[in-house]
């Protein structure tokens, strides 16, 4: 047994047994990791984005809304209490990239599914000092009356496939139909675009049926926002404590 002495006077051995001892324990921090299919616990009723909710997404994404709005609530007091239950890994596991953002200009947006009617949305669209007068927030007016242009949804639906996120060739081969049938409660595969997409939320979104514009696609994406998993299942109080 070498003793404290010994080690203490030589820099080398000190260094050369410093090395080994964080070695092992990198070793057993990391060897685990690769027996591992996922890190992240997956959790009931988180699903791949409907077609109209990952076009909504890349529009969020092309307008910075990110840049304002965080979706990552932390498991704080004050957070749990203002906007819900803490997020999970398992909301974001089919973000590429994630939206967890890095300030709040605006409030955490990501329990605001349901939360607000449609045309609340529309008017803040509009003009957000409409329904908040204290909002920075700039105007989006040309959401609303720009059709939604997206030239292969299909391709975009196979790429997100290709980096993990579990699309079968059904939903891609159906992702233009999916993306009409989501604004179209009457349309012919409604009870199919639902079992391939559960609590999928079915409507026209921008008040205006006679087009699907850009606003249909994002309000879609936002209201579908924290409804997917049954928070009723956790211990919610655990997060005031």
């Amino acid at each position: 047994m070498i003793s404290h002495k010994v080690i203490e006077k030589n820099s080398i051995l000190m260094l050369v047994l410093t090395l080994i001892v964080v070695s092992i324990g990198g070793l057993i921090e990391i060897s685990p990791l690769f027996y591992l299919e996922s890190t992240i616990e997956k959790v009931k009723g988180v699903r791949p984005y409907s077609p109209l909710e990952l076009a909504g997404r890349d529009i969020y994404i092309r307008e910075g809304c990110y840049n304002c709005h965080s979706q990552m609530i932390r498991p704080l007091r004050d957070e749990a209490e203002r906007y819900g239950h803490y997020s999970l890994a398992a909301e974001s596991m089919y973000d590429h990239p994630f939206q967890w953002g890095s300030k709040r200009t605006g409030p955490d947006l990501a329990r605001v599914g349901g939360r607000y009617s449609d045309e609340w949305h529309i008017t803040h669209l509009n003009n957000p000092r409409d329904v908040v007068p204290e909002s920075v927030m700039p105007g989006y007016p040309f959401l609303a009356k720009t059709p939604l242009f997206i030239p292969d949804i299909a391709a975009s639906l196979k790429t997100n496939e290709e980096v993990g996120v579990p699309y079968s060739e059904e939903m891609i081969a159906r992702a233009k139909e999916d993306l009409q049938t989501q604004v179209n409660p009457d349309a012919d595969d409604y009870d199919g675009f639902l079992e391939r997409y559960p609590k999928a939320q079915v409507r026209d979104f921008d008040g205006n049926p006679a087009m699907l514009s850009e606003a249909d696609a994002l309000i879609a994406y936002l209201q579908m926002l924290g409804t997917l998993v049954d928070f009723t299942t956790y211990d919610v109080d655990a997060n005031k404590r």
